[in-house]
């Protein structure tokens, strides 16, 4: 791929290093400072780098299925908090700055080419820009307070005492420099308006929406009884209509449509053809291929999708599980191949069968999806089927498929789905959704998924014990759904919604358990007495309200003192 650049990114190591020795050798065979920063295509070369941080279907935390903290999926070996104790270094916060590090250099060159327009040089200082403030917004997401790096630091006593040793600053100072980068990059970014694999401005202002609906819901719900500040109602307010700003430049452009199924979002080979996508990773067998086909469907368990998330899906008829005249049964059906649970599935909102198995797959009762290769077994009873293809299976074989580091379907990166879900959330927050905004957004989704319209009004779950109006509570059950083990969003979701006690194993019993399955292979499953699959591993999760925000590393505030502690954590 023309992307993968890395040559040029490893002959420019030593100018991010100021104290580099090989800086005053100026080798005629390598790359320079000076000699570099000469054209746009070396810019255009150098930006590549920024594309290998989206991490698709890699094994990444920000990653497709793997992310399993959250009451969607059940991990294998129990997920316990990210951080139950204080620890020496998080990659999160280096990897961070050493991105911002590069954004800033990318940033300060640009100017001093003088064979690039104006517009150019903005159109790259933009995607730099919008990149610094992605990688500023995961550190306040995770970390809360943080520093906010706009250049590229040296030794120099100045900078010392302005970055390097300071104290961190407000999280709310730093997310409105974050703005202050998303803005510029929506306004300048200019080039590659029809790729969906470059950056573009659609991308920008994709993750513009993105970043904006966090911190709007965030600054609205959080509560400075759990160590964070006061909700901000005014904050929230601009933030959630900046958020609804940026997806409208979406929808209003004819060149994003959403795809006609579901499932042919996360399994096909190709993407390229599918008007959905904002922005996709290409993948190539050979080349640059991933694992998530292997796990969803090779011999090791599968994190399954939880009882709890199960029951979220909506019948038929519009209606959730407790208030449906549908058949709600959820015992499966013992037929000859299997225990099946079609009957289930046929009254559900069509996203359900495109993510699951229509045959429980567990311990002891381990299936072959399509009659070949490996028989798998999941966490839950309830396959992830979403990421797999039969078609994928028959051109290639079920050994390519259960192979891990051979799959090459390619991911969504950025997609309509997730504009017209921010969409309605945000009118919804504004308290100025209007049926229109509905019909232009979650309810093109939930066409798509055989479910009739949500209206403003809509009728009252008792599951929606959380003080939020039945609308909210309904958009926000279309993005459990849609979303359903992509990119880590539910947890995410549950941190911005002031939640995350939702992830109590002892409050919430329903997140560990799994399909019922009765007394089958109760020697090798292991089973409640109700007979629901017991998915904890004999592990619990306690809520602590110290769990909003990750510790910051011993080995950080052993070089600075000053960037303080985290509410709730101790050495």
């Amino acid at each position: 791929m023309k992307k993968i650049i890395y040559v040029c990114l490893t002959l420019l190591l030593p100018i991010f290093s100021s104290c580099d020795s090989m800086l005053d050798k100026k080798p005629l065979d390598s790359f320079t400072n000076s000699n570099y920063w000469t054209s746009e295509a070396n810019v255009k070369a150098y930006a590549n780098s920024f594309y290998s941080q989206l991490t698709g279907y890699a094994n990444g935390t920000d990653a497709f299925y793997w992310s399993t903290l959250n009451d969607n999926q059940a991990n294998t070996a129990f997920k316990q908090w990210n951080y139950t104790s204080v620890p020496a270094s998080n990659s999160t916060w280096n990897d961070a700055y050493t991105e911002i590090r590069r954004a800033n250099f990318m940033i300060e060159q640009i100017p001093g080419i003088e064979s690039m327009s104006e517009s150019a040089k903005n159109n790259w200082i933009g995607l730099a820009r919008l990149y610094r403030g992605w990688q500023h917004y995961k550190l306040v997401r995770t970390f809360g307070d943080c520093v906010f790096v706009d250049k590229t630091l040296n030794i120099s006593d100045e900078d010392k005492e302005m970055y390097l040793y300071a104290a961190r600053q407000d999280r709310d100072a730093v997310m409105d420099k974050v703005l202050e980068d998303l803005n510029f990059a929506v306004a300048n970014i200019s080039q590659n308006s029809s790729s969906r694999t470059d950056f573009n401005n659609a991308v920008a202002q994709a993750l513009k929406a993105e970043i904006c609906l966090y911190e709007g819901t965030f600054c609205k719900y959080r509560s400075s009884g759990d160590g964070q500040k006061a909700a901000d109602p005014a904050r929230a307010t601009s933030w959630l209509g900046e958020a609804k700003k940026a997806c409208e430049a979406i929808m209003n452009n004819p060149m994003y449509e959403l795809s006609e199924t579901y499932q042919e979002i996360y399994n096909s080979e190709d993407l390229a053809n599918n008007k959905e996508m904002i922005m996709y990773k290409k993948y190539l067998y050979g080349t640059m291929a991933h694992s998530i086909l292997a796990y969803t469907s090779s011999s090791t368990m599968q994190s399954g999708m939880s009882k709890d998330a199960f029951d979220s899906y909506l019948f038929i008829d519009g209606k959730p599980l407790a208030t449906t005249s549908e058949d709600k049964t959820d015992h499966p059906v013992v037929k000859e191949d299997g225990l099946s649970i079609e009957h289930m599935l046929s009254v559900r909102d069509k996203r359900l069968s495109q993510s699951v198995d229509a045959y429980l797959m567990y311990r002891g009762n381990a299936r072959n999806r399509f009659g070949a290769g490996q028989a798998t077994s999941s966490s839950t009873g309830y396959g992830v089927y979403k990421f797999d293809s039969k078609e994928y299976n028959d051109k290639y074989g079920a050994t390519r498929r259960n192979t891990e580091g051979q799959g090459d379907t390619d991911a969504p990166i950025f997609w309509l789905a997730e504009i017209y879900l921010t969409y309605a959330e945000a009118c919804a927050e504004l308290g100025s959704c209007t049926q229109d905004d509905l019909n232009k957004s979650v309810n093109k989704l939930r066409a798509r998924a055989g479910l009739p319209n949500m209206t403003v009004s809509p009728e009252s779950d008792p599951a929606n014990n959380h003080g939020v109006s039945n609308l909210i509570w309904e958009i926000r059950r279309e993005r459990r759904v849609e979303l359903m083990y992509d990119k880590n969003d539910r947890y995410w979701c549950l941190i911005r919604w002031h939640q995350l006690d939702k992830l109590d194993t002892q409050k919430y019993p329903n997140i560990m358990k799994g399909a019922y399955v009765g007394e089958a292979n109760k020697a090798e499953a292991t089973i409640f007495d109700d007979g629901y699959i017991d998915a904890s591993n004999g592990g619990s999760r306690i809520y602590n309200a110290k769990y909003y925000l990750a510790p910051i590393p011993s080995g950080q505030l052993d070089l600075n003192p000053n960037l303080g502690q985290n509410y709730g954590w101790t050495e």
